[in-house]
């Protein structure tokens, strides 16, 4: 048995009916031969990994009460049929279709009466490629964890040999309330500053209860060892004043579409670009590719919110993951991430000038993190009440369509292996993230890179944004236009998106920008007639502008005009 730590148990407590916590990755691979059974290789190759990678093997215990964090315990009822599955799409498997059933298995919360993790065997593809879909929960890896479990369930080579053999191991006895009450009550009593969580006549009292008398001497002297040790040291003081420093986002954020209560339905997109093209533009305009991967981020969704008529006056904000991972941890399978918020210049409306705007705002982001530690804030996790951590989470998720949060979306950019990797020979193309959305929050952007590929996925609620494969076009469509923008010279000639069942053509470069346009037909509308034209023209433009400042539109407004008029 192993205790999750705070941030860990954290990815538990922000569930909700409509909010899940787990986080997945989409594969595609090709068919070495004709004969190539994915679903079986795939079985057999986790089936041997059980034994050699903790979180396959494990689920959660919770404390009775919520009194402390979950333990992990190896699943002594384990069983690989209920996390290995197999699945088909119907003709002609198109790329949105693939992307629906990924939508609606990530729409779904785990089981944690098994080990929280699932895998998707996807066939049926257009191309005649397959698909594999991995699905963990976040309290039991994060983004740079599943990097180093991808590698492990991969090849460098085609031939190569797979190099875990199975290895017997034996699941552990799960405790009953009363046994995990009893560890829990030693456990808080010997640690004064997590007791200090609790009132600590509760701790005296289930103490008592559960039969450890001589626990309640140690909890009645608890205050005194937590003032003496946290409460009033000069180091205490220390850190709290320059917390009081740090100069954080508290405000809300402007209001977009997206910002609302979030539904149990989901949405996924995905597009490819090159990486050469990212490096390309990142030496045009000097920042670094993470810079131009906000910029593209940025220059999309102004995009999609001017078409919407809902782009706010105030630039967006971005909550960006940050991996604090040193290498040298002793268990890499435990979440070593914290976060920083970024501005995006959504309200700059050239492309080269959001690059330079994005690098800026990540500069200051930074600071964040040179201020207060991300490891400090860490370990803060560890006192963190679970009652309290999920009691704030549902006072979120009622909060959440009256009160803006301090950020408009998640955007997170994860750098992947740059060589080939193989799955028992056959070659994987593309690794799409998909990620997890929250209640304020409905909208997130991941970004992963591998070989020369960057593919964005995006994923959103289903009924907060209908129309995500527009914007995702618009990501790859501001690639386009940063390079009409610096002038630089594509390394690789830009592709098509891969097929869809009845998509419309996305948008390119070549296609006028929304303001752009509502620019040109107001001109038109000059020319051909004056005096009342004119002035009706600046009546709308006026009440148009009341508009963007004040409510947004629904966001799937544009779209069912479109389909009206179609």
């Amino acid at each position: 048995m192993k205790q999750l730590s705070g941030l860990d148990a954290a990815f538990l407590y922000m569930e909700t009916p409509t909010t899940y916590g787990h986080v997945n990755g989409l594969a595609i691979y090709q068919r070495p031969s004709p004969d190539f059974d994915p679903f079986q290789t795939v079985y057999e190759r986790f089936g041997s990994l059980v034994g050699h990678i903790e979180p396959l093997r494990r689920r959660v215990v919770e404390v009775p009460f919520g009194l402390d964090h979950p333990y992990w315990f190896d699943d002594p009822h384990f069983d690989l049929d209920f996390h290995v599955r197999q699945i088909g799409l119907a003709p002609p498997g198109a790329a949105d279709q693939l992307a629906e059933q990924v939508a609606r298995i990530v729409g779904r919360p785990m089981d944690r009466r098994h080990p929280l993790w699932e895998v998707y065997v996807i066939e049926g593809l257009g191309d005649g490629r397959w698909a594999m879909l991995t699905k963990f929960h976040h309290a039991t890896i994060d983004g740079a964890a599943g990097v180093i479990m991808l590698r492990m369930f991969t090849d460098l080579t085609p031939d190569a040999p797979w190099q875990f053999e199975p290895v017997e191991w034996e699941g552990e006895t799960l405790p009953t309330d009363t046994e995990m009450l009893r560890h829990t009550m030693s456990n808080l009593a010997a640690n004064p500053v997590k007791a200090a969580r609790l009132n600590l006549r509760l701790v005296r009292n289930l103490a008592d209860a559960a039969g450890l008398n001589s626990l309640s001497g140690i909890a009645s002297r608890g205050r005194d060892l937590i003032t003496s040790a946290v409460g009033r040291s000069e180091q205490a003081e220390a850190v709290g004043e320059q917390v009081r420093r740090v100069s954080l986002p508290i405000t809300p954020a402007p209001p977009t579409p997206w910002n609302k209560s979030v539904g149990p339905h989901r949405r996924f997109a995905m597009r490819s670009t090159s990486l050469s093209n990212i490096k390309r533009l990142k030496d045009a305009t000097g920042g670094t590719v993470n810079d131009v991967v906000m910029a593209i981020c940025a220059g999309a969704l102004r995009e999609y919110l001017l078409r919407h008529d809902a782009l706010p006056d105030a630039p967006l904000r971005a909550m960006v993951p940050v991996s604090i991972r040193t290498g040298l941890e002793e268990d890499p399978w435990t979440n070593r991430v914290s976060s920083i918020v970024a501005v995006l210049p959504t309200d700059c409306d050239h492309p080269v000038e959001r690059v330079l705007r994005c690098q800026g705002a990540m500069e200051d982001a930074k600071h964040q993190l040179d201020l207060v530690p991300a490891d400090t804030l860490t370990r803060a996790t560890e006192a963190t009440s679970p009652v309290v951590a999920t009691a704030a989470v549902r006072l979120m998720a009622r909060l959440s369509d009256r009160v803006n949060l301090p950020v408009n979306v998640v955007i997170s950019n994860v750098p992947g292996p740059r060589e080939p990797l193989f799955f028992a020979g056959a070659q994987m193309d593309h690794y799409v993230p998909v990620s997890t959305i929250a209640n304020g929050i409905g909208l997130n952007i991941t970004v992963h890179s591998y070989e020369d590929k960057l593919d964005f996925g995006l994923v959103a609620d289903r009924d907060l944004i209908p129309d995500l494969w527009d914007l995702v076009d618009l990501h790859v469509a501001e690639v386009e236009r940063l390079f009409e923008a610096t002038g630089a010279e594509w390394a690789v000639p830009p592709s098509p998106p891969e097929g869809r069942r009845g998509a419309p053509t996305p948008p390119t470069s070549t296609a006028k920008p929304a303001k752009e346009k509502r620019a040109t037909k107001k001109s038109q509308g000059a020319k051909k007639s004056q005096g009342a034209k004119n002035k009706r023209a600046s009546v709308t433009a006026g009440k148009a502008g009341k508009a963007k400042a004040g409510k947004a539109a629904e966001p799937g407004k544009a779209a069912k005009q479109r389909a009206a008029a179609g």
